[in-house]
């Protein structure tokens, strides 16, 4: 889910515990360096991944299949 562009960390802390922080140091262990670098450069400030700087339009987290 972390990877997933559309799914604030918010998501993650509430469904599974894990703070942002957390997060990325599950996905820094896990992934290649240079894979985690393209990443981070990807999540950083964007506004999807971060309720605070989403458009209050859009007030889900999860699919509509789940």
């Amino acid at each position: 889910m972390a990877w997933e562009d559309r799914t604030p960390f918010e998501a993650l802390e509430i469904q599974f515990g894990l703070k942002e922080n957390d997060v990325r140091e599950i996905m820094r262990r896990e992934m290649k360096s240079s894979s985690f670098r393209m990443w981070r450069e990807r999540v950083g400030g964007r506004k999807t991944k971060h309720l605070s700087l989403r458009s209050d339009d859009i007030n889900r987290f999860k699919s509509k299949n789940q």
